[in-house]
């Protein structure tokens, strides 16, 4: 039985990404980089729907079919219809996955693709690709704040880095949860996550502050209408702009530490980063550098500089 673990950080995955046999055809597809990268940062926690409903492998293929108003999970010639029993399974499993902090999906599966699935014509062999896997339809509507993503998709460096800043960010909600709700450590969790707020959604920033200054006298409301709003924050991609931004921001608290040579220095990285001529980590290293010589709490509290391990090496992609 799992359970959460503050400790370790628990991704849901497509048991064939991990190479499991689980596949129509009994092969599977299997990640190297969930393999190799990831496996050291998280404990994967796999799920075949279609195993699982005791379909075995290798079986028929199945597909998505729309019959009328409805989607159909049937294999190509209509003699198998696994419809009602697939959409069991997911209810009930994705209702014990409460401990997750992400999860990984295969893509273009009837069960597990998390967009773009395709779904044909009831009788033929055209479709469009307009269709949600119904395991990733039912995890996504059940857990709407959890990081989801497949993937094929995190060869995109900045979809895979915005995507494990949401994981790291929910499980250090979670941790939040687990050793006990208070307003004084929502309010600290805010401050933490101040300039990564701001990289992301300045809006969004700006809103979540009053929300927590109102309070009320329900704290478990205002807590899940701030994580709402601080997870569609985070789904935003951070732009240059934002990262410049948040960077001009954290260079202020220097300005009374650092020689004039220094400030230039900084300036420089900053304003050149913001042109593309250096990558995020050059400002960022430079900020870490100076945060050592001259301590300053607030920022060294600030997610914005470490969001997740240097090992996944995820800002290489600003």
């Amino acid at each position: 039985m799992y359970k959460f673990e503050p400790q370790r950080i628990q991704l849901g995955i497509s048991a064939c990404l991990l190479g499991q046999q689980v596949r129509f055809d009994g092969g599977h597809k299997n990640s190297v980089y969930c393999q190799q990268a990831l496996r050291q940062h998280f404990d994967f926690v796999p799920v075949c729907p279609e195993m699982a409903i005791g379909m075995g492998a290798p079986r028929k293929s199945i597909r998505q079919v729309r019959r009328g108003d409805e989607i159909r999970i049937q294999s190509r010639d209509a003699s198998l219809d696994v419809t009602e029993s697939l959409q069991s399974f997911s209810e009930q499993k994705v209702a014990e996955l409460g401990f997750l902090s992400g999860y990984l999906l295969c893509a273009k599966s009837p069960t597990c693709g998390m967009e773009r699935v395709t779904v044909y014509k009831e009788g033929g062999d055209q479709g469009n690709r307009s269709g949600i896997g119904v395991f990733a339809k039912a995890l996504m509507q059940r857990w709407p704040q959890l990081p989801v993503e497949e993937e094929g998709r995190l060869n995109d460096l900045v979809i895979r880095e915005n995507f494990f800043t949401r994981v790291y960010a929910f499980h250090d909600w979670q941790c939040l949860l687990h050793s006990g709700l208070s307003l004084h450590k929502l309010t600290q969790f805010h401050a933490r996550y101040k300039y990564l707020l701001l990289a992301h959604s300045p809006a969004q920033y700006r809103q979540l502050g009053p929300l927590l200054a109102e309070g009320g006298e329900d704290l478990q409301e205002t807590a899940r209408r701030y994580f709402e709003g601080f997870m569609e924050a985070l789904k935003n991609k951070a732009s240059r702009r934002n990262h410049t931004s948040a960077l001009q921001h954290i260079q202020g608290y220097f300005k009374q530490k650092l020689t004039k040579a220094q400030k230039s220095e900084l300036s420089q990285a900053i304003d050149e980063y913001r042109q593309g001529l250096q990558p995020l980590l050059v400002p960022l290293t430079l900020i870490k550098h100076y945060l050592r010589e001259h301590p300053q709490p607030y920022i060294a509290a600030q997610v914005y500089l470490n969001p997740h391990p240097q090992e996944l090496k995820l800002r290489y992609a600003y």
